[in-house]
């Protein structure tokens, strides 16, 4: 889809877009699949049936700058069948409370899965999937439901934020920035809660880069011990203790204790683990270490693990492209309820993946990096066309 549209910034030959490959990605029948699996499938005639209600919170994405009502009818989202009757937005708003937000999440792990393992082969390194892990917080609308479930960030004096606040944690592909998984929910839950949690979504034959707020023996043993092939890249934090096994100070192998902490939390923990310790200029002067699963040293050198870590500085991007360029001028998300907040985040995931999909297969026919294409220039081309196909072709559907 984008990838024919991509004459707009380099040169391949001029054709018209081929829309019908977004409907390909995001089949009518796995958002069927959704509905029945949480049993939120429509069974009388409406306008705004459930598979239509599910674009429609997907679009809401794609088009944050305009209405609810906007977005409907400028894509043409109701079904035309039922002459006469019309849809208000109070209809819109009952019709999103009948969806609910398990069939946007079931949607959107379902689709992150397979969009991952369509191309993943061309972006492998070292035979592994490169992926990274990190957090971030969402903006709510300013409502007493979103304030007393989900809280806000308080600051010194009592002080608490003017909007309530939802933090998350991300598992995103590091060469397209697909987000292969994700877990949403109260500002007051620690990112290390929500980690623990998408362990199991780590896929085999993997290598994932933490944060240094990760670093605890429950979430990289873990990871390592589960699965086959799943190793882990972090920064040691300064008052990291490990003592040296073999090799040198620059690279080798380390020994470290598991704290009583710890192991009360997880009693399957052992006494101590062993990673790889690489030291590592930060451009200040100082010294720091990455610690890893990637022991063998012939298999991969200090400096490719090195230069693999950097690589992780470009999923920051990824955020301020889901939270600043989707979501624009506004800042916050729309919907006053808790559940509606957490379809309109999953709905969120999907746009941003479907993007990004977009780029990684017009990136593979460029021959370049998914991340040498503009993602703004990305979400401004698929909104200007779906907005084109809408008028000419879409007859209630998508696209």
């Amino acid at each position: 889809m984008f990838s024919d549209a991509l004459s707009l910034a380099i040169d391949l030959p001029r054709s018209p877009p081929d829309w019908r490959r977004l409907g390909n990605e995001l089949p009518f029948e796995w958002i069927e699949a959704a509905l029945e699996a949480k049993g939120k499938a429509s069974i009388r005639r409406r306008r705004l049936p459930a598979q239509q209600v599910v674009w429609l919170v997907i679009a809401l994405a794609l088009y944050r700058h305009l209405s609810i009502k906007e977005v409907l009818d400028d894509l043409d989202l109701a079904v035309p069948e039922l002459a006469g009757v019309y849809v208000t937005a109070s209809a819109v708003c009952q019709a999103r409370q009948r969806l609910g937000a398990e069939p946007l999440r079931w949607l959107f792990e379902c689709s992150a899965q397979a969009w991952h393992q369509e191309d993943q082969s061309a972006y492998l390194f070292h035979g592994m999937s490169l992926l990274a892990m990190d957090g971030t917080t969402l903006r709510l609308a300013d409502s007493e439901a979103n304030r007393a479930h989900f809280g806000a960030q308080r600051y010194a004096g009592g002080r608490v934020a003017n909007h309530p606040q939802a933090k998350g944690v991300t598992l995103t592909a590091v060469p397209t920035h697909l987000i292969l998984d994700a877990r949403f929910g109260p500002y007051a839950t620690s990112e290390a809660a929500f980690a623990k949690e998408l362990i199991g979504s780590i896929p085999d034959s993997s290598l994932t880069i933490f944060d240094s707020g990760f670093l605890s023996a429950e979430i990289l043993c873990n990871l390592a011990g589960q699965g086959h092939c799943r190793h882990y890249l972090i920064p040691a934090k300064s008052n990291t203790r490990w003592k040296l096994i073999e090799g040198t100070v620059e690279d080798g192998l380390v020994e470290m204790e598991v704290s009583d902490s710890a192991m009360r939390k997880d009693p399957t923990l052992p006494a101590s683990w062993r990673a790889r310790a690489v030291r590592i200029g930060d451009g200040t002067g100082d010294l720091k270490y990455l610690l890893t699963s990637l022991t063998d040293k012939k298999a991969v050198t200090a400096k490719q693990v090195v230069d693999c870590y950097w690589r992780r500085w470009a999923i920051e991007t990824s955020y301020r492209e889901l939270k600043q360029t989707m979501l624009g001028s506004a800042h916050t998300l729309r919907s006053m309820t808790v559940d509606g907040t957490m379809q309109e985040i999953w709905g969120a995931l999907i746009a941003y993946n479907l993007v990004r999909i977009e780029i990684a297969k017009a990136a593979l026919e460029a021959k370049c990096q998914p991340t040498d294409i503009s993602f703004v220039l990305a979400l401004r081309t698929i909104q200007y066309e779906l907005f084109i196909a809408a008028a000419t072709q879409a007859q209630g559907k998508l696209p």
